[in-house]
């Protein structure tokens, strides 16, 4: 996944370079042109993951606040993708006749902002819905004879002043479910004066406000989250982040050639060399998962916590080297430079930091858990019944099928370990 690298004339990536956007607006007619009928933007597991995210990767090197426009665009069309293959689409009107429709995904919560979904069924039978594989009735069942309204308070709403729908987690009861919404009808009102970043001043993220406004449902409740693209579009952010980073890398890699450094100018590119290449490896090892069928369920979300840990702290070690080698001068006198620190710092906040650090090691147990549990069961005699991981007990933090049936201390002078041989995630 090297931003430098040759790629085919005709995939996303080779379409991203030969436009790079200078706007948001700019920024959105890209991302409609990618996935409009025939456009370059592969879907995510078809085979050309890497493809989607050295795309991005490129933009966000080119412009962090580009790649933000985009992302969510081509996010939203991967999930109705998915929605469609289940047979669960209902697309707004607009949406499904607009030539360049674009599209946000709004799906975070926040203290004190809550948007409900009510439905309401309708006095008179519907009319026949169109026929299953259509695009916009596409084996909806009840819900394509249901109506359904979005009353409440959305926090972390990007660019709902000029997108076109979005994509909108409401609650429906205890649980969320996903809904396609058309922005631009009555009742839809973002929060004026909320935005008041100095990073993605172009993106602004505040809340909206929905008033009795009509949706579709995409998927039955909690399948937003269950589906398998959910991790995988975790790992997108991550591909821009990679991106972001090595567009501030390139400050420091032209002062070093334009000038003789000194050491420490050379130590910071060298760390920085390695850190860009963790991460690199990463997302190069994650789209591969994710082709062949293997980011699925629970190692679907180790793999996107691990990859988005390891390109998220990459890139924070890039901030800090370059910052610490370069000084404030580039700071205060590029304005390119400066706004991408400002926004790549900013963007980097949406993973929340050691309480996703925290995430991956629960995540990461889980997985040996998991592994010795199955260990135990294909080891087991066939008369007797295997025992579930939570009765295993725990040494050195590693569930092991061969301990007696209770917890014990190692013995003194003892270690305490023992061979996670077949059970360890690494």
């Amino acid at each position: 996944m090297f931003l430098s690298h040759e790629v085919d004339p005709r995939s996303a990536t080779a379409v991203v370079r030969s436009r790079l956007p200078r706007s948001v607006a700019g920024s959105l007619e890209l991302a409609a042109d990618l996935t409009r009928r025939g456009g370059a933007a592969p879907v995510p597991g078809a085979g050309s993951t890497a493809d989607l995210w050295l795309a991005l990767a490129t933009l966000a090197a080119h412009d962090v606040g580009a790649a933000r426009a985009v992302e969510p665009h081509l996010d939203a069309t991967a999930i109705l993708d998915q929605a469609r293959e289940a047979g669960t689409v209902v697309l707004p009107t607009r949406a499904s006749s607009a030539d360049r429709f674009t599209w946000g995904v709004f799906a975070a919560e926040g203290p004190g902002a809550k948007l409900v979904a009510e439905s309401a069924e309708p006095a008179e039978p519907a009319e026949p819905a169109e026929p299953a594989g259509s695009a916009t009735a596409a084996g909806a069942g009840d819900d394509a004879r249901t109506s359904w309204t979005l009353t409440g308070t959305k926090p972390w709403c990007s660019l709902a002043g000029v997108l076109d729908g979005a994509l909108v987690t409401a609650w429906v009861g205890d649980e969320r479910r996903l809904f396609a919404v058309d922005l631009r009808q009555p009742g839809v009102e973002v929060v004026p004066g909320a935005w008041h970043a100095r990073g993605l001043v172009e993106i602004p993220s505040g809340p909206v406000t929905f008033s009795s406004v009509p949706a579709t449902p995409v998927g039955e409740p909690g399948w937003y989250l269950r589906r398998p693209g959910f991790e995988w579009g975790g790992i997108a952010v991550a591909a821009c982040w990679y991106g972001g980073a090595v567009g501030v890398a390139g400050a420091l890699l032209r002062s070093a050639v334009a000038r003789d450094p000194d050491p420490w100018l050379l130590r910071a590119l060298g760390v920085v060399d390695e850190r860009l290449g963790d991460a690199r490896r990463a997302l190069e090892e994650a789209a591969v998962a994710v082709d062949s069928g293997r980011a699925v369920g629970q190692e679907a979300r180790l793999l996107a916590k691990r990859t988005r840990a390891t390109v998220a702290h990459a890139a924070e070690d890039v901030l800090a080297a370059v910052g610490g080698a370069l000084g404030p001068a580039p700071l205060a006198s590029d304005p390119e430079h400066a706004k991408r620190v400002a926004d790549l710092e900013l963007y980097l906040r949406q993973r929340h930091a050691s309480k996703d650090d925290a995430s991956l090691g629960g995540a990461v147990r889980d997985a040996a858990v998991a592994a010795a549990g199955a260990a135990a069961a294909a080891a087991a005699p066939a008369t007797t019944a295997a025992p579930t991981t939570s009765e295993l007990p725990l040494r050195g933090g590693l569930a092991t099928p061969d301990a007696p049936g209770t917890a014990t201390r190692p013995a003194a002078g003892s270690t305490g370990s023992t061979s996670t041989a077949g059970i360890a995630p690494w």
